[in-house]
């Protein structure tokens, strides 16, 4: 259960008309890695960000959590540290983890598999909730950066590791998979997927009453040009910088390997940039400077200008 009380930290703020939003998202074959590694308490956590990144588009406050799993025997220590993923992307999430399913079902998943999903709800003021149509012409494009390939195009990525011969245990040459660190390719490929949640709400907290933000999106499958038209009108395009951010090095590790064109990596993966904001340009340093004081990498990527509901990339310089 959950209170809708007014004086519960959770729900402190009083809503005049609160709109419920609700989504459900899952792991996907990011889990397959996770299984062949042993490494099960970070893929919790990217079931909660899956869902709450999600939700905070329409701009909206996380309220509370729950989650499936679906096993073929369950193993009480494993699924603790399951569980226990979640209940971190939780309390990062700024939400409650109220309840959840575990469903031993040995005809359909193998020995030692398992399946992820979440479900998760939050709250929006109806005045305040975001509304892609306020979308402009010489909207700023800011983007956030991404944590590393989040939770989509495993599928493409087990498929290069294996026709590549890659080793998950290895930590390849210095610079090739994560600027900095010394990780196995199985630590970056598992590296969680960023919780935006916080930074976004206190960003919309902040600006209490000028509606600053236009439009927003989590960056998933598809990528940029497979994310950004679904909130955009059919007069209008994101036109976007491809040399405004740094490519972390894992995705040119992967294409290499993978000979992957340049246009399915962008179809596929996020590519550095987990979350995209469209903001009024008079607002645009300082919503940069807010998210930066969250601990945000953010970055102009782009601008919104007159067109057909697309994604177009700036010509280069």
């Amino acid at each position: 259960m959950f209170r809708l009380d007014f004086n519960e930290k959770l729900f402190k703020r009083n809503y005049s008309e609160p709109v419920l939003v609700s989504c459900t998202d899952g792991v996907g074959t990011k889990l397959k890695i996770a299984i062949e590694l042993g490494v099960l308490d970070t893929v919790g956590l990217d079931c909660v960000a899956m869902n709450v990144n999600d939700l905070i588009v329409q701009g909206a406050e996380p309220l509370f959590f729950l989650d499936y799993i679906g096993l073929h025997a369950q193993i009480p220590e494993d699924t603790a540290k399951i569980v226990e993923g979640v209940a971190r992307g939780c309390e990062i999430a700024d939400c409650a983890l109220i309840g959840g399913e575990c469903a031993e079902m040995p005809d359909i998943y193998g020995r030692g598999d398992f399946d992820l999903v979440g479900f998760s709800v939050g709250v929006v003021e109806l005045e305040r909730a975001i509304d892609p149509s306020r979308v402009q012409a010489d909207d700023v494009l800011i983007g956030l950066a991404s944590s590393g390939i989040h939770s989509n195009g495993y599928t493409l990525v087990r498929a290069i590791v294996e026709q590549a011969g890659l080793d998950l245990h290895t930590v390849y040459p210095d610079g090739q998979l994560k600027e900095g660190e010394s990780k196995t390719l199985g630590e970056v490929l598992l590296e969680p997927t960023r919780i935006y949640a916080r930074p976004i709400t206190h960003l919309l907290r902040h600006y209490k009453v000028k509606k600053i933000v236009s439009m927003m999106a989590h960056i998933t499958g598809g990528g940029l040009p497979g994310n950004l038209p679904r909130v955009l009108l059919p007069d209008i395009d994101a036109v976007i910088d491809s040399n405004a951010w740094t490519v972390p090095p894992i995705f040119d590790f992967l294409q290499r390997h993978g000979n992957v064109s340049d246009e399915e990596m962008m179809r596929v993966f996020n590519m550095g940039i987990g979350y995209v904001l469209a903001v009024r340009p008079a607002f645009a340093d300082s919503v940069l400077k807010q998210l930066t004081k969250d601990g945000e990498h953010a970055t102009v990527i782009g601008r919104i200008e007159t067109g057909q509901g697309q994604v177009r990339w700036a010509a280069s310089s």
